[in-house]
């Protein structure tokens, strides 16, 4: 999928938080894939408006994790940017995997991948030359 303007990539994401159906057994997992500045933040900003959150959602690139609730479940944003090794960080995304009515958001995954359940979708993000914005969804 191409979108011209940050504003046609979070219309995109509100409407997929709008649409996600929560597991009652087990955290949804998205994984964002991308290079600084590329956008993740953003949708996730908007995808969790699309949830039903209410407070605003910033980056959680020097906390490494922040929690919103919303009408019957929570989102939990995780950013390993900074973390080659994701220490005490691991228990608590293995903690959150397993909670129910839960969507988890993860950009940087590389030092959690063998946390991550097989079953996720992982979203790819790339700016073109014309300062567009691709986006490649992979259910895995």
């Amino acid at each position: 999928m191409i979108f011209q303007t940050e504003s046609d990539l979070a219309a995109f994401a509100e409407s997929l938080g709008k649409s996600l159906e929560l597991d009652p057994d087990h955290a949804l997992v998205l994984e964002l894939v991308g290079d600084v500045g590329v956008g993740k933040t953003t949708f996730t900003r908007a995808l969790a408006k699309g949830l039903g959150v209410r407070e605003p959602v910033t980056s959680p690139s020097f906390t490494i994790s922040k929690r919103y609730t919303f009408p019957g479940g929570e989102l939990v944003h995780y950013d390993f940017y900074r973390l080659s090794d994701p220490g005490l960080m691991s228990s608590d995304l293995a903690e959150a995997l397993t909670e129910k009515n839960t969507v988890v958001v993860l950009e940087w995954s590389d030092s959690v991948k063998n946390l991550l359940p097989a079953s996720r979708l992982k979203l790819t993000f790339r700016v073109r030359s014309d300062g567009s914005r691709e986006l490649l969804k992979e259910c895995l």
